[in-house]
C-alpha cells in the first residue's frame, strides 16, 4: 500500500449547500494538468495539518487561514466543508495502519487552468507519514536573514501577500538551502528596520524576562495555528503572553526561542548566528506532548 493517499475535490470553491464530489485518486498517478496556474506560476494556496490516530490539529484554524489567504489573492472562497470531508478521508487509510504514529496532510487550492485550459480552481487534499522531528524537536541551529523587506510591509505592501500561505515557497526554499551553507537547520528571518518575523515555514516563540512573546500578524507573518495553540495552553498553566513586535536586539537577552510548526511542532533553538541559547527541554516536551494529544 503506497504511504500517500489523495482525495480529488471536483468544485473546491463551490458555495456552502451545494453539491461537491470527493473522489479518492492515486497519489502517483497524473491529477494535476501543466496548464494549472499552480504549476505554471505558483498562483495557489495550501495548508497543511498535523494527525494522530484520526485527529486533525487544528482543522478548523487552518481552514479559517486558508480562506483568508485565498481572500488575499482574490481567490473564490474554499468550500470549507468539502475540505475538511477530503482532509479527513485522506488520513483515515495513513492512520489507521500507523496507531499512535504522526500523519500530515496538505490541502490545496489553484486558480485554475493558464494556457487555454478549462475548468475552474483546483482543489485536493494529500497525507502523507510525517517526517522523524526527534533530532528538531531537541533543538535546532538557526541564523537570521534578512527578508529584504520593512515590517509595515502589509501597510506599505500590501501586494507582496506578506502573511499569505501561497505556493511560491522558492524564496523559502532558498532561504533554508542558505541556512544549510552557513552549518545551521532553520532560518528566522528579519526586516530591514530590525524586526524579528519568521522562519521559511514556521512562527517564531520567544521567552523574554518570562513572558512568552510572538510578531504581530500586521507584520507581514503568518498567523501561526501551533503558535496560537501554544499560547492558549501556556496561559491556562500561568504564562503570560503577548503577540506583539520583537526587536532583532531582544534576541540575545531571551531565556529560550523556539520555532513553532504544524509537523515539527515546537524546536527550541539551541543557537542563533552561532551564540549559542538556553534549551528548555522540559518545558517543549510538555508542550509537544499537548499539542499531540489536541482533538
Amino acid at each position: 500500500m503506497s504511504d500517500l493517499t489523495l482525495c480529488l475535490i471536483d468544485r473546491p470553491t463551490a458555495p456552502p449547500g451545494e453539491s461537491v464530489s470527493i473522489v479518492d485518486a492515486d497519489p502517483l498517478q497524473a491529477t494535476v494538468l501543466a496548464t494549472d496556474f499552480g504549476v505554471n506560476r505558483g498562483d495557489g494556496i495550501f495548508e497543511v495539518a498535523g494527525c494522530v490516530d484520526g485527529r486533525v490539529h487544528a482543522l478548523d484554524a487552518h481552514l479559517r487561514r486558508f480562506a483568508r489567504s485565498a481572500s488575499m489573492l482574490d481567490l473564490p472562497k474554499p468550500n470549507s466543508d468539502a475540505y475538511a470531508e477530503a482532509v479527513r478521508r485522506a488520513i483515515a487509510p495513513l492512520c489507521a495502519q500507523r496507531p499512535g504514529q504522526e500523519v500530515l496532510v496538505k490541502f490545496v487550492l489553484t486558480r485554475g487552468q493558464e494556457m487555454g485550459g478549462t475548468g475552474g480552481p483546483a482543489g485536493w487534499a494529500i497525507a502523507y507519514p510525517c517526517p522523524d522531528f526527534a533530532h528538531d524537536r531537541s533543538g535546532i541551529d538557526v541564523v537570521t536573514l534578512d527578508r529584504g523587506v520593512r515590517s509595515d510591509i502589509m501597510r506599505t505592501t500590501p501586494w507582496l501577500l506578506g502573511g499569505a500561505k501561497t505556493l511560491s515557497y522558492a524564496a523559502n526554499k532558498a532561504a533554508l538551502r542558505e541556512a544549510k551553507r552557513r552549518g545551521a537547520d532553520d532560518v528566522l528571518f528579519v526586516s530591514t528596520d530590525g524586526h524579528a518575523l519568521e522562519g521559511p515555514s514556521s512562527s517564531l516563540i520567544a521567552r523574554i524576562n518570562g513572558v512568552l512573546v510572538t510578531p504581530h500578524p500586521d507584520e507581514g507573518v503568518l498567523a501561526g495555528t501551533t503558535q496560537a495553540d501554544v499560547f492558549a495552553y501556556a496561559e491556562e498553566v500561568g504564562f503570560r503572553t503577548e503577540t506583539r513586535p520583537v526587536l532583532t536586539d531582544e534576541l540575545a537577552a531571551a531565556d529560550a526561542l523556539w520555532l513553532t510548526s504544524s509537523g515539527r511542532l515546537c524546536a527550541p533553538v539551541k543557537s542563533l548566528d552561532g551564540r549559542p541559547m538556553a534549551v528548555d527541554a522540559a518545558l517543549t516536551a510538555e508542550w509537544n506532548d499537548h499539542l499531540l494529544a489536541r482533538s
